[in-house]
């Protein structure tokens, strides 16, 4: 009778749905401090630092969009979004994914979740899924804080786009959103970088800091003058991309093949991270990560992905070199003066006039070089030239630029005076600088 009753007990073990194992994984995460406070820190913290930053008289204006957080209130999500892809998102990714299964290690609690659980794959989605609940949870907090924060600091006014021209609060909007919608792609890639770092590692520190040292490189490799096909074959890329939305017509082309790229990266880490768990010997407590395995079968198919992405773009698109070419300089620059231009006009209260009458150009040098100038540097000088409906003097001004590797520029303006020259224009919302003094641009 006893051992009927042995036999029926046994037979009514079942193993863990992956809902049940996913509650209790994403429960485990959230109890834990450290992430507690993550999820406070990032839906309080940016809307009190775009706040505090909009009121001061000295803006971020080397941080894209800064030079605009006493214009609107939707240049300080952005100025956030240039952080949280550089220094936040590694961060969060490393403390949230690169650590859900070394923490098992360090605790010594696989047996128990494995007779409760009874399947290492449900293991597996259970925490990979919970990981990205609440990296999913840590980006929406960074985007509505910093979005509530500069509104009610500032306000709903248009925002000044990377060409110059005037996106109005709704289209603002949009953008804004859409910005922060499409580095959700590099962040996975750098979580499923953090699982496999968690799993190949084990409880060595490394695991943990894996996300944060690859981002680090990947960063370097973008400011390093390296041909275009290699920076966009990055997921790192992603994180810059989004300034094409705020260009008139948008380009969406290195954001799109930068989405593609981090989502190839996702998918590869997340699978090799899993290939690695379903193998591991959990009979073995003293399991400190899988040695050579982690390399063969973790490092070099990475490294393996990062090739194969650079040979698809160079074959399939026209980046070649590094990008910044002498006429897409002169066209970038041309565009955003027009624009401008008709701002300082309206801000002035001078006769109204149209990017097409003032027919802008741009003839741009860059050091000793004036025809077939290419590459980044602070070296570049642009002479831009319009002329003005009734007058027949053809105005010009120059501009000293600094390029960056990733397109970027600052134009900075040195002269005329009265055209480019520092000096106070009223505003709906108070007095601010000239527009065209210095302004941002992408090429």
């Amino acid at each position: 009778m006893s051992a009927t009753i042995a036999v029926d007990n046994v037979a009514t073990v079942r193993r863990g749905s992956v809902p049940r194992s996913y509650r209790f994984e994403l429960v485990k995460l959230v109890s834990q401090w450290r992430i507690r406070l993550l999820v406070l820190a990032c839906w309080i913290a940016p809307a009190l630092f775009v706040a505090a930053v909009s009121q001061q008289s000295t803006l971020p204006a080397d941080t894209l969009f800064g030079r605009w957080m006493h214009a609107t209130g939707w240049a300080g999500p952005l100025v956030m979004l240039g952080f949280a892809g550089t220094w936040a998102l590694p961060l969060l990714t490393s403390v949230v994914a690169g650590d859900v299964f070394a923490s098992e290690d360090r605790l010594g609690t696989w047996r128990h979740l494995l007779v409760a659980v009874r399947s290492p794959r449900r293991i597996f989605v259970a925490k990979a899924l919970a990981s990205l609940t609440v990296i999913l949870l840590l980006v929406a907090g960074l985007a509505l804080s910093s979005t509530v924060g500069g509104l009610l600091a500032v306000g709903n006014q248009p925002l000044v786009g990377l060409d110059g021209h005037l996106l109005q609060p709704a289209d603002a909007a949009g953008k804004v959103f859409l910005a922060w919608a499409c580095v959700l792609a590099p962040t996975l890639a750098l979580a499923g970088i953090g699982l496999l770092g968690s799993v190949a590692l084990g409880r060595s520190p490394m695991g943990l800091l894996l996300p944060v040292l690859v981002a680090l490189a990947m960063q370097l490799a973008q400011m390093m003058p390296l041909p275009a096909a290699v920076r966009l074959a990055l997921p790192s890329y992603a994180f810059i991309a989004w300034n094409g939305l705020f260009t008139s017509p948008e380009q969406l082309g290195p954001l799109l093949i930068g989405i593609v790229v981090s989502l190839v990266w996702a998918v590869a880490a997340t699978a090799l991270a899993y290939l690695l768990f379903l193998r591991r010997d959990f009979t073995n407590l003293s399991h400190d990560g899988s040695g050579r395995r982690a390399i063969t079968v973790g490092v070099l198919p990475l490294v393996g992905v990062a090739a194969v992405s650079f040979a698809v773009v160079a074959a399939t698109t026209s980046a070649t070199g590094s990008g910044i070419e002498q006429d897409k300089v002169q066209r970038s620059v041309a565009t955003a003066f027009a624009h401008l231009y008709r701002m300082q006009t309206d801000e002035l209260n001078r006769p109204a006039v149209t990017e097409a009458q003032l027919k802008a150009t741009a003839a741009c040098s860059k050091g000793h070089v004036q025809d077939s100038a290419e590459g980044p540097g602070n070296d570049w000088r642009c002479v831009v030239s319009w002329h003005l409906p009734g007058v027949q003097t053809t105005g010009q001004a120059i501009y000293q630029l600094d390029v960056t590797s990733d397109g970027r520029f600052v134009a900075d303006g040195d002269g005329p005076k009265e055209v480019n020259g520092y000096f106070l224009v009223r505003t709906p919302s108070g007095d601010a600088p000239n527009p065209m003094w210095q302004f941002d641009g992408n090429v």
